[in-house]
């Protein structure tokens, strides 16, 4: 599932609409550029075709020559070679008509380089017309463009005559195909060369935001406290003005630590003499003040812990070593509990893996835990930490009596209490669950394999 969310991510990212904005402007012009240019190429190889059509026309009607007798000839060659190269491409024919314009002879003249073959004239030509423009297709089936008019010469006993000339559709064909070929190559290497252009210039004008992503990260997971590193001027104010919230954030979280703190301690003064006070005295009301004393005190201490801890998760970059703060929570436990000589084994997957968070919350998340599993315990507690990139789950079995399906998630309740005879408020497990909550973490139960209890506890871990 996380590459198909990065590829949606990517797909209505910034980056794919500039890429797909500026790819499909650059290949829409390079497209509308060659089919603009190979038009006027078309048209300009037309135009030459059309003059030079015009010029061999022009110096075939000088050279036509009519006797008294009403004999036609041309006593002079045209000037280009090819009119006297048998198949060159390039053709002049002159067809006698009758009086009413149709064609008593087809070819009476042509040049050289029909040899054998006759153009294909008929209806070609107006009297009254100017120079015309004509499409004649062969016997052959080659296409030709020709220019031709019918003329009437000056001696009265003549009749019309029809000049043509005409050129192979293929010599203006190949070059204009040609230079499409080197047009459509120069194109190609062009749109690679842009493409890759636009593309380096998106990725570098982009990455500065990456930088950005990876800063936020690091302040929303604790490494630093302000983004840091150089940005381009038009990120400068954004990344100022961004560190000037975290700043005015940090110091009120931090102003409201220390009232928390002054007013704990405000608190803790009056009731430390209450509890002296009633130390002194025996009776049943002096017992009452200090259970409800004692009852303060952890109320006090509670709240004070979720204070700290949403602090932590806030504004604090702390990191707390796992297995040096569960060595010293066995070690006070061991002594808790010498009488009971409970076996406390602990099971790291990693000795180094580290706790997204302040030691204080940890040590009260797990001493209470653990308390609780020593209080249950008949001979042993097991501790199991397994450490992934973003998670420790930490485990806590022992081999006590257990507690029924039905009664396992009522332990985190507050003030509950599942079996009276054990010591305890109810309120331990109650601040774990708070504080794995604000650490948005989880805390759950199950039945352990030593046959007591189990307590799952997922926190976040620091990369």
């Amino acid at each position: 599932m996380m590459p198909h969310k990065k590829n949606l991510s990517f797909w209505s990212s910034l980056r794919f609409r500039l890429l797909a904005g500026t790819l499909a402007w650059v290949l829409l012009t390079i497209i509308v550029a060659g089919w603009g240019l190979d038009s006027l190429f078309k048209q300009h190889m037309m135009q030459q075709v059309r003059a030079e059509l015009t010029l061999h026309f022009n110096q075939l009607l000088s050279f036509v020559a009519v006797d008294a007798n009403g004999k036609v000839s041309v006593p002079h060659a045209l000037s280009d070679a090819r009119f006297d190269q048998p198949l060159s491409g390039l053709y002049w024919q002159i067809d006698q008509l009758d009086e009413q314009g149709q064609a008593e002879t087809t070819g009476l003249l042509r040049s050289r380089s029909l040899w054998d073959n006759v153009l294909p004239t008929a209806g070609i030509g107006n009297t009254s017309a100017a120079l015309q423009e004509f499409i004649i297709t062969d016997a052959d089936g080659s296409v030709l463009n020709a220019v031709g008019r019918i003329i009437q010469p000056e001696e009265e006993s003549s009749l019309p005559l029809r000049l043509v000339v005409a050129i192979n559709h293929d010599i203006v064909a190949l070059p204009a195909e040609r230079f499409r070929n080197m047009l459509i190559l120069a194109l190609t290497v062009l749109a690679v060369g842009l493409m890759v252009a636009v593309t380096t210039q998106v990725i570098l004008g982009l990455r500065p935001f990456g930088r950005l992503r990876k800063s936020l990260a690091d302040v929303h997971e604790g490494k630093t406290l302000h983004i840091e590193g150089d940005f381009p001027a038009e990120l400068e104010p954004l990344v100022n003005d961004f560190n000037q919230v975290l700043d005015v954030n940090a110091k009120v979280i931090e102003r409201a630590r220390t009232q928390a703190g002054n007013l704990a301690h405000a608190v803790k003064t009056p009731l430390a003499i209450l509890s002296n006070a009633a130390a002194k005295e025996q009776s049943s009301f002096s017992a009452l003040v200090k259970e409800q004393v004692a009852m303060a005190q952890r109320q006090v201490n509670y709240h004070l812990a979720r204070a700290r801890a949403a602090a932590a998760m806030q504004a604090s970059s702390s990191r707390t070593p796992v297995k040096k703060s569960l060595e010293a929570l066995i070690r006070v436990m061991q002594r808790l509990y010498a009488e009971r000589n409970l076996d406390i084994s602990l099971h790291l997957q990693e000795d180094n893996c580290t706790f997204r968070g302040e030691e204080q919350d940890f040590q009260e998340m797990l001493g209470n835990l653990l308390d609780n599993a020593c209080k249950w315990a008949s001979h042993a507690v097991s501790i199991t930490v397994v450490s992934t990139q973003n998670e420790i789950v930490i485990t806590v079995d022992d081999d006590g009596e257990g507690l029924p399906e039905t009664q396992q998630d009522l332990i985190f309740q507050r003030g509950i209490r599942v079996d009276e005879k054990k010591p305890g408020t109810g309120l331990g497990l109650d601040i774990v669950r708070d504080l794995t909550d604000l650490y948005q973490g989880t805390v759950m139960t199950a039945t352990s394999s030593l046959g007591g209890l189990r307590v799952v506890l997922r926190l976040p871990a620091a990369n």
